[in-house]
């Protein structure tokens, strides 16, 4: 059974069956905003009875017990749910994912949200990512995949400027290159080699970017709200590739049908096509999107929640949380409840520690921080954070945290998100004053043959 989330923009079959489950005990995985905002959607849900996290940070061990080990050791963190008596994991990052957590957790009878290492290939190989898609027939960039200068270059020169080059591996979000300078692309094609990896080489897709996750349970797909996010460090998508700098949803320029298209045209036929290989897919397939002129292009595929786009479509989501991940970690998404959410609409913004994404400077006071919670529809959700030995927030990564906010629209959800921002004290801190301006304008636009229509949705 295909069944399909509703983010505003979505057809699709209406589920009517509830299911009423016992209250389990949630054990996630992950130290940053992304398991914050996890936590805390958790934390709502009436029938989750208690929540761990390891390692979490400074804003997730206000809420619950924190437990300090190694997130990427999959014998840890079996052993860890194994004695906290956990009902569900729910593996955030992609790095345990690729070395094995869920496998491990699966292997000592605990239901897990996320996919086994075989599944997580998805990520953690850009190229065995196109092979999937090739074999399910999903709409991609053309590319080819380059182990040496020699291929890099004939790559280059097959597709043109703009050049992209991304590391096969696992970069966390940083290791795409889009750049119309070709010895720029080949020194970043060269330092992956020198790694000891290879690098994809693709063609350019023009047109805006959107974030879809996509809930699954080895053989049924649920679509969350449709998001976009800012890659780059500087306004006007200017500088290096970071994280992501912030995001908003929903998004009132998408396509009607660009929803259900990804479900029938990207996800399900993935999904379908990983059973096939005995590789069951169990979590959330990041379906990274381009509205290009000659249609919808998959750009890249993630296997986890992405972050900051987790901060703000969770923002709005009003179902449950945990009754939805423990059904898809028990292969039972067609017998969940249907999607709600609100009205409002969510912007997230990211406050980074100076010098990021390259060296970023840590361990300094953040001030302000119960200000900006105490703003109407503003809340703080920590990435970066720690205590002191004061007990006291420190930044103690990159990307710090986010302030994100719900308004009645994009454009007070926007001010709201940076009335926060402005309260918080974090020296030499960096954001962007520019998440979700060109929507609230109005000034985004999609290429004619790039709308999704009902029959193109089933093709």
């Amino acid at each position: 059974m295909k069944s399909v989330g509703c983010g505003g923009h979505c057809l699709g079959v209406r589920r009517v069956h509830k299911v009423r489950l016992e209250t389990v005990k949630v054990l996630v995985i992950g130290p940053g905003g992304r398991e914050h905002a996890i936590v805390r959607s958790l934390l709502a849900d009436p029938n989750v009875s208690e929540v761990h996290a390891a390692p979490g940070n400074a804003g997730i061990s206000k809420l619950v017990p924190t437990h300090a080990i190694d997130a990427n050791d999959p014998d840890a963190v079996a052993a860890l749910a194994t004695r906290l008596t956990a009902d569900l994991v729910v593996v955030g990052p992609e790095a345990p994912l690729a070395a094995g957590v869920s496998d491990a957790v699966r292997a000592a009878g605990i239901p897990v949200f996320g996919p086994s290492k075989a599944a997580a290939q998805l990520e953690a190989s850009k190229a065995f990512a196109k092979q999937v898609m090739a074999e399910a027939g999903v709409p991609t960039a053309m590319a080819l995949v380059a182990a040496n200068a020699e291929e890099a270059e004939a790559a280059l020169d097959t597709f043109g400027a703009p050049y992209v080059v991304k590391d096969d591996g696992l970069a966390a979000g940083k290791g795409v290159v889009v750049t119309r300078d070709r010895n720029a692309a080949l020194a970043h094609a060269q330092s992956c080699f020198d790694a000891g990896g290879t690098v994809v080489i693709e063609e350019f897709l023009d047109g805006p970017e959107v974030s879809v996750f996509v809930l699954c349970d080895g053989h049924n797909t649920v679509a969350l709200s449709p998001a976009q996010d800012f890659k780059r460090i500087f306004d006007n998508d200017e500088g290096p590739n970071t994280g992501g700098m912030g995001a908003y949803t929903p998004l009132d320029w998408a396509p009607e049908g660009l929803v259900q298209e990804v479900i029938d045209r990207v996800a399900q036929p993935t999904v379908n096509e990983m059973a096939a290989r005995g590789t069951p897919f169990v979590g959330v397939l990041f379906v990274g999107l381009a509205l290009t002129s000659r249609g919808t292009r998959v750009i890249e595929f993630n296997v986890r929640f992405g972050d900051p786009e987790t901060q703000a479509v969770l923002a709005r989501l009003k179902t449950p949380l945990g009754s939805l991940l423990l059904s898809a970690a028990k292969g039972e998404l067609d017998k969940a409840e249907e999607l709600r959410w609100t009205k409002e609409t969510a912007v997230a913004v990211v406050v980074a520690s100076e010098n990021y994404p390259d060296t970023p400077r840590t361990g300094d006071r953040i001030r302000g921080l119960k200000k900006v919670e105490e703003l109407e529809g503003v809340h703080v959700i920590h990435a970066g954070t720690a205590l002191d030995d004061d007990g006291k927030v420190i930044s103690a990564g990159g990307r710090v945290l986010a302030v994100v906010a719900l308004g009645t629209d994009l454009v007070e959800a926007r001010e709201r998100a940076y009335d926060g921002v402005e309260l918080v004290q974090l020296e030499g801190s960096q954001f962007r004053t520019d998440i979700g301006r060109k929507a609230a304008r109005g000034e985004i636009r999609v290429a004619a043959s790039g709308v999704p229509t009902a029959s193109k949705a089933k093709a």
